[in-house]
């Protein structure tokens, strides 16, 4: 694995063309800050309340000199940008669109404001599939494992391939 910052987008607010469109600009955001290469998109079942069910995908962006307090407030701009209200969300709920930080190379980081990896990412067929795609599944993420292994745990999540967005 690279020094470089997987990033997942998640959405399941509006139609499936509102939904890639908001990934669409967060991709674009993102590239300004270095190279980014795409998942292929998923649709997953929601965890939480009843509510619609989720589109997924991840990034891989190759930045230079990020540090995790830009890194985190990045994510968080974009979110805003894009119509996401955190004060208002409810937890695990329909949202215009999440981005969270899934794994930065092999590092292991918990401040206030930001974990990596995300602290349950082992626990997510959707965050760990397109990461797997960005990385191959022999790919090993610091307190996951393999991800081929870490994704066999949770085959029985649902999970629909959609193909490239």
């Amino acid at each position: 694995m690279t020094d470089a910052i997987a990033i997942g987008l998640g959405g399941n607010i509006g139609s499936r063309d509102e939904i890639v469109e908001r990934f669409v600009h967060a991709r674009e955001a993102l590239g300004v800050l270095g190279r980014v290469r795409s998942a292929p998109l998923y649709r997953t079942a929601p965890i939480g309340p009843a509510q619609p069910p989720f589109l997924n995908t991840a990034v891989l962006l190759h930045a230079q000199d990020m540090v995790p307090a830009q890194l985190i407030a990045t994510t968080l701009e974009l979110e805003r940008q894009l119509g996401r209200d955190r004060a208002h969300a409810v937890r695990f709920g329909p949202r215009l669109i999440d981005l969270d930080v899934l794994a930065w190379g092999q590092r292991v980081l918990r401040t206030p404001e930001l974990e990596v990896p995300h602290p349950r990412l082992g626990e997510r067929r959707f965050a760990l599939a397109p990461l797997a795609d960005l990385l191959g599944e022999d790919a090993i993420v610091p307190g996951v494992g393999v991800l081929r292994e870490a994704l066999a745990r949770v085959r029985d999540q649902q999970l629909e391939a959609l193909g490239d967005w």
